[in-house]
C-alpha cells in the first residue's frame, strides 16, 4: 500500500530546500514579536539577540510537536508552529503596566505558562465550543490585533529613540518608505518563492539603502558567539499575576480558534481532511508548546497559515519537510550570530516592512468578516460596538486611568476587551432567546483567514 503524500519522505536536498523555504516564508513573522516586547522594555542589543534566538528555537520545538507528534499530540500534518502575534498587544499592555521593566518578561512568561496548559486540558473540548467563536467574533479580533499593532510600526518608522535629534526625520521616515515600497513591488511584480519571501528581501534590501546613512550597525552581529544554548529562566523565574494571566488566556482562546480554522483548511488541501481527533491532537501540539515555550524564553506558538499557502502553492504535502524546517529552526536558534542578523535591520527599515506585515493582520481579519454575514443588521452590532471598544486603549490610552493598576492589564489590551465583548455580544444576539434564530451565520470554520495572524 502507498503512503499518503502527507507521510512522504523526500530526497534529503529536495527536503531541505523546500524546508528552509517554509522557514523563509515565516522567518518575519516569528522575530517581529520578540523585536517588539524587547524594544518595549528597552533590552540591550544582547539580550534582544537572546529572546529572538529562544523565539526561533522554540518555534522549532513546537513545529517538531506538530509534525512528528508524540501520543495524542501533534496533528501530523504539514503545520508549521511560531510565535503568534496574537499576545504581542498584551504582552506590551502588561511591560507598559510595569514600573519596574525586569520583571516584565517573568511575568508574561508566568502567564503564558499557565494559558498553554489550560489550553493543553481544553483542547479535547474546544472543538464542541467553536460555534461560540464565530467568523464575526474571530474577525473582529483578528482585525483588532492588527490595529493595535500598526502604532508600533508607526514607531519604529521614526527611528528607535524618541528623544534622538533624528526622530522622525526625513530620512527615517524616507528609509521606511522605502522599505515598504520595495516590498510592495516585489509582492506586484514577482512570483513563486520570491514573492513569497518579499518582507525579507524588503528587509535586506532596506539595512542595505540604510548603509551609507549610517543607521545600520553591525555590533550585533560582530559580538554574538557562533554557539550558544537559550538558557533556561534567563531573564529570571516565571511570576504568576492575575491580569496577565487572563489576557493571555484570552489571547490563547483566539490562537486555538485560529488554529482550528487552519488544520481545516490544511486537510483538504492535503486531502487528508481534519476529523476532531486531529483538530484536539492539534491544539494540543499548540498549547503544550505554549507551555514549554518559556521554558527557554520563548513565547505562545500558533499556527502559521501563511505556510498554508505555501503548501498549496507548490504541492508539496509531506510532514517531514516541515519538520525539516522546524530543524532548521533550531539550528538558527542555537546559533546567536544567526539570531542577531535581525538586530542589525534598522529600525526605520522595520517600520516600512511593518506596514504591511501588521496591516495584513488587519485586512486578513476584514476577510474573515466579509464571510461572516455582515448582511445581517445583529452581526453588524457585534461588530461595531466591539471595535469599539477595542480601539479604545489605542486611541484614548488613558482611558481606564481611574482603574486599579491590575485591571488595567486587561482594559489596556484591546484586543482582550474587544474579544470578551465579540463573545458577549454574539451570546447576547445570536444564541439567547429569539436572537438564537440568527444562527444561520456561516460556521465557525468555514471563514479561514487567508492570511494568519501568526
Amino acid at each position: 500500500m502507498s503512503l499518503h503524500p502527507v507521510d512522504e519522505k523526500l530526497p534529503a536536498l529536495k527536503m531541505a530546500t523546500t524546508g528552509l523555504q517554509h522557514v523563509a516564508a515565516m522567518y518575519a513573522g516569528v522575530v517581529a514579536p520578540p523585536l517588539i516586547v524587547g524594544a518595549a522594555i528597552g533590552l540591550s542589543p544582547a539580550d534582544l539577540t537572546f529572546l529572538t534566538g529562544a523565539c526561533l528555537f522554540t518555534a522549532g520545538l513546537a513545529t517538531f510537536l506538530q509534525t512528528l507528534g508524540v501520543w495524542k499530540i501533534g496533528a501530523r500534518l504539514p503545520f508549521v508552529n511560531g510565535v503568534t502575534f496574537a499576545g504581542v498587544a498584551p504582552m506590551t499592555a502588561v511591560v507598559a503596566s510595569m514600573d519596574d521593566k525586569s520583571d516584565a518578561l517573568p511575568v508574561i512568561f508566568g502567564a503564558v505558562i499557565v494559558a498553554g496548559l489550560l489550553g493543553f486540558l481544553a483542547a479535547p473540548f474546544f472543538s464542541k465550543a467553536i460555534r461560540f467563536f464565530p467568523p464575526v467574533v474571530t474577525g473582529t479580533v483578528i482585525t483588532l490585533i492588527g490595529v493595535s499593532l500598526l502604532p508600533v510600526a508607526f514607531g519604529w518608522a521614526q527611528g528607535p529613540d524618541p528623544t534622538a535629534r533624528d526622530y522622525g526625520s526625513t530620512t527615517n521616515l524616507g528609509l521606511a518608505a522605502a522599505t515598504l515600497g520595495i516590498v510592495l513591488l516585489l509582492r506586484r511584480f514577482t512570483r513563486g518563492f520570491v514573492k513569497q519571501v518579499a518582507v525579507l528581501l524588503g528587509l535586506v534590501a532596506g539595512t542595505l539603502l540604510a548603509i551609507p546613512f549610517g543607521a545600520t550597525d553591525f555590533g550585533p552581529v560582530t559580538d554574538a558567539a557562533v554557539v550558544g544554548f537559550p538558557t533556561p529562566f534567563h531573564f529570571g523565574a516565571p511570576q504568576f499575576q492575575l491580569a496577565a494571566i487572563l489576557s493571555l488566556c484570552v489571547v490563547m482562546v483566539v490562537s486555538m480558534t485560529e488554529s482550528t480554522a487552519d488544520m481545516l483548511a490544511l486537510g483538504e488541501i492535503v486531502e487528508r481532511p481534519a476529523d476532531e481527533r486531529t483538530i484536539a491532537a492539534g491544539l494540543r501540539a499548540d498549547t503544550l508548546g505554549s507551555a514549554i515555550s518559556p521554558l527557554f524564553n520563548g513565547f505562545m506558538c500558533s499556527a502559521f497559515a501563511q505556510n498554508i499557502g505555501l503548501v498549496a502553492m507548490t504541492r508539496i504535502r509531506s510532514r517531514y519537510v516541515v519538520a525539516t524546517g522546524g530543524a532548521f529552526l533550531v539550528l538558527m536558534g542555537l546559533c546567536p550570530m544567526a539570531a542577531s542578523l535581525i538586530a542589525v535591520v534598522p529600525r526605520p527599515v522595520l517600520g516600512g516592512a511593518g506596514v504591511v506585515l501588521f496591516g495584513s493582520v488587519a485586512a486578513s481579519g476584514i476577510q474573515t468578516l466579509v464571510r461572516a454575514g455582515l448582511d445581517k443588521d445583529n452581526n453588524v452590532l457585534i461588530v461595531a460596538v466591539s471595535l469599539a471598544v477595542g480601539i479604545i486603549p489605542i486611541t484614548a490610552p488613558e482611558f481606564y486611568h481611574a482603574f486599579p493598576e491590575t485591571a488595567r492589564i486587561v482594559l489596556d489590551s484591546g484586543i482582550s476587551t474587544g474579544c470578551v465583548a465579540a463573545v458577549a455580544l454574539n451570546l447576547v444576539f445570536n444564541h439567547l432567546g429569539r436572537g438564537a434564530d440568527a444562527q444561520d451565520v456561516t460556521h465557525p470554520m468555514e471563514a479561514v483567514p487567508a492570511q494568519s495572524i501568526s
